[in-house]
């Protein structure tokens, strides 16, 4: 059974390059592009965001990081949302589900915070991403795409919540 639980610290070099990993076979960035090494850094999300992780009976299937209020990996967000990122699916674990209940996690977790909505930024090669987001309520909003780079157009997807 899949389950959904914060990242213990002996796992986080394996989550980073289970990040990396599930970025590279997307295939839309260079292997020699400098955002692995964020990536890879798992230990940096964990100490200013939440790390979490998609595990069955031990085997890490997919990460996400949620981004609390205060956090720097903090994007789009405005004061009265919540926000994820730096989602992924381990090449081998995709089709079982794994994305959607690492979204569902932080819906969930907006939902307890209080908040009005839960946003996504997301790059725009990411097509099987969107699918997911909008399958799960999430609708984009072009007027707050933005570029961390200017080879990089990030798409921003927003779920209002009740």
């Amino acid at each position: 059974m899949i389950v959904v639980r914060a990242a213990e610290p002996d796992e986080y070099a394996a989550v980073g390059e289970l990040t990396a990993r599930a970025y590279l076979a997307d295939g839309a960035m260079p292997d020699s592009d400098p955002y692995y090494d964020v990536l890879r850094d798992a230990a940096a999300r964990a100490a200013d965001a939440e790390l979490w992780v998609a595990a069955d009976d031990g085997d890490l299937l997919g990460t996400v990081t949620w981004c609390p209020r205060g956090s720097s990996y903090r994007e789009v967000a405005g004061a009265d949302e919540g926000e994820f990122r730096t989602l992924a699916v381990a090449p081998e674990a995709r089709g079982r589900g794994v994305g959607e209940l690492l979204v569902q996690a932080c819906v969930e977790r907006a939902a307890a915070d209080g908040a009005a909505a839960v946003v996504i930024s997301t790059a725009e090669w990411m097509s099987a991403a969107h699918r997911l987001y909008r399958r799960l309520g999430f609708v984009a909003v072009p007027e707050r795409d933005w570029s961390p780079r200017p080879d990089i157009r990030l798409r921003a997807f927003v779920r209002p919540l009740p």
